[in-house]
């Protein structure tokens, strides 16, 4: 199978400043399901690492008292002791909103405080567009003479509270407020790549990248700026020491590093026109689906992401999209409300209206009924191409903050009947189907082992399955819970309707608030990525 069918090609990357290789052959990619699984090998990986190793990371969101296992440590003291025994220890975290708007400024600054007491260094980095953020998710450890120990953690989990969840969602111990409707402590569902090979030096590139890039830090706020220099904040990006070669082949993985940078008047310097390989590349695996799209999104929002399902559905009769996405937002507000919910609900008018019963969305509960944040981004396609990563399907995530995603080929093909189910004589691939299996295992509380699989791998057979288990506890639900309830945790996702005159600023506000555009007047013009 020539990875150019599904990977892009560094022309259509689009951006040829980047060092970021096209892709990288000979990689192990490993889905660390769940909070609390990414943790405790984070803390493993780390408390490993010795005198002259490197620990680069960037994030949305850091807790410093968030603990990577129940009896500690804290991220702080993870990373802090690690600089103390002379690991490198370089961070981006975004500068963020205020905390009375629920984000998480003072925390980003906390933890950046403590690691540069250590003796590491973290930069509160705002070079994005207003009302951006810089939102990828990436941990890059590298062992300088010890190529063999070099990992990269990749996708959608913050170090910070609630996401130190676990398979039975009873929720982080340590949570961040949100919306009522998801309890004290919200359970919360996510994902996290393990990479081990050359792509750890590609990932390892991608944070150099924003490291050295010159823009000032504060070039938005000048309120900011002056708070950081009175308050003696580290503004200029201290050296890193040098890049070591890529680490040895490991696996049977070719990976491909996907980014959102928007396009910006102070322009990034490995980026001058913004990067949407994000986009672009999910434009180009999609519309060569030909049997199921499995996704889990948190807001699987916009006409653009929507027109690009709907198009492949439209043209490929067989084709069946499977969403997992939550229940409410995870906000609540008679202004934050309606905006989080217009965006999903239009979308999936579009999607519906292409395809109508092709078309299976469901939200997600624990055991004793209380809804789970699905947070995780995940997508499969046909059980060829997968992609784990820190990117939204919305147009916020693939034109306007700066995200970072990770597609994976597996050159071993899988042996289970179907062998080919997309028809194109690619055959499935272990790594794609092993992730959509393990995610559905779970959903639909199968035996963990795989032995209960045999109505999930086939396309169709995976989709009366899903469909009958999420309706059976619906229907036990609205029964009145009579009985012994059936497995599974999924239900039937149904869109609250909002009246007209709500849509008529819900919209708008929708739009340009919560899921803005990112790029150039000519891109938008053209309706390109």
């Amino acid at each position: 199978m020539p990875l150019t069918n599904w990977f892009l090609t560094a022309p259509e990357r689009g951006n040829d400043v980047s060092d970021i290789p096209a892709w990288t052959e000979g990689n192990t990619a490993e889905p660390l399901i769940h909070g609390s699984a990414y943790f405790d090998r984070l803390t493993d990986a780390v408390e490993r690492m010795s005198e002259g190793d490197h620990l680069f990371f960037t994030d949305w969101r850091g807790d410093p008292d968030e603990r990577m296992r129940p009896d500690g440590p804290t991220v702080a003291e993870l990373f802090c002791q690690a600089a103390k025994r002379g690991v490198v220890v370089k961070g981006l975290m975004w500068r963020s909103h205020l905390d009375v708007l629920q984000y998480s400024e003072e925390e980003n600054r906390h933890l950046g405080e403590a690691i540069e007491a250590a003796g590491g260094e973290v930069l509160l980095d705002q070079r994005v567009r207003r009302g951006g953020s810089h939102h990828q998710k990436l941990v890059v450890l590298r062992h300088p003479g010890r190529p063999e120990h070099d990992v990269a953690f990749a996708g959608g989990i913050d170090l910070c509270h609630s996401r130190r969840d676990d398979a039975d969602h009873r929720g982080d111990p340590q949570a961040v407020r949100m919306s009522s409707r998801y309890g004290s402590n919200p359970p919360w569902h996510d994902v996290q790549l393990q990479l081990t090979g050359p792509a750890v030096g590609a990932l390892d590139t991608s944070f150099r990248e924003r490291w050295n890039d010159p823009t000032p830090l504060d070039s938005h706020s000048p309120i900011a700026w002056f708070r950081d220099k009175v308050g003696g904040a580290d503004l200029s990006a201290g050296e890193l020491p040098p890049q070591p070669p890529d680490p040895p082949p490991t696996g049977p993985h070719a990976v491909q590093v996907l980014r959102t940078y928007p396009s910006l008047r102070n322009a990034y310097d490995f980026a001058p026109g913004g990067e949407r390989t994000i986009a672009r590349g999910y434009t180009k695996a999609i519309k060569r689906a030909r049997r199921l799209i499995y996704l889990e999104d948190q807001y699987l929002w916009s006409r653009e992401v929507a027109d690009l399902f709907a198009g492949a559905l439209t043209e490929n009769p067989d084709l069946h999209l499977i969403a997992v996405v939550p229940r409410y937002p995870d906000v609540d507000g008679k202004l934050a409300w309606p905006p989080n919910l217009i965006g999903r609900a239009k979308a999936l008018d579009v999607c519906r209206r292409a395809a109508g019963d092709r078309v299976h969305v469901f939200d997600v509960e624990n055991h004793a009924g209380g809804p789970v944040y699905v947070h995780a981004k995940v997508c499969v396609v046909d059980d060829v191409w997968a992609s784990v990563g820190s990117d939204n399907f919305n147009r916020r995530s693939w034109t306007h903050d700066s995200e970072l995603s990770c597609a994976v080929l597996d050159d071993t093909r899988d042996d289970r009947s179907p062998t080919d189910p997309a028809g194109l004589g690619e055959g499935a691939r272990r790594f794609a189907r092993d992730l959509r299996l393990r995610l559905m295992r779970e959903h639909l509380d199968r035996a963990t082992d795989g032995s209960e699989d045999a109505d999930l791998i086939d396309p169709a057979d995976a989709v009366a399955a899903v469909t009958a288990y999420a309706q059976a506890l619906a229907d036990w639900h609205d029964a009145g819970e009579v009985g012994p309830r059936p497995p599974g945790r999924l239900v039937p996702h149904e869109p609250e309707r909002l009246s007209r005159l709500t849509r008529l600023w819900a919209v708008p506000a929708y739009r340009l608030v919560y899921d803005p555009d990112g790029r150039s007047l000519r891109h938008r013009r053209s309706g390109t990525w």
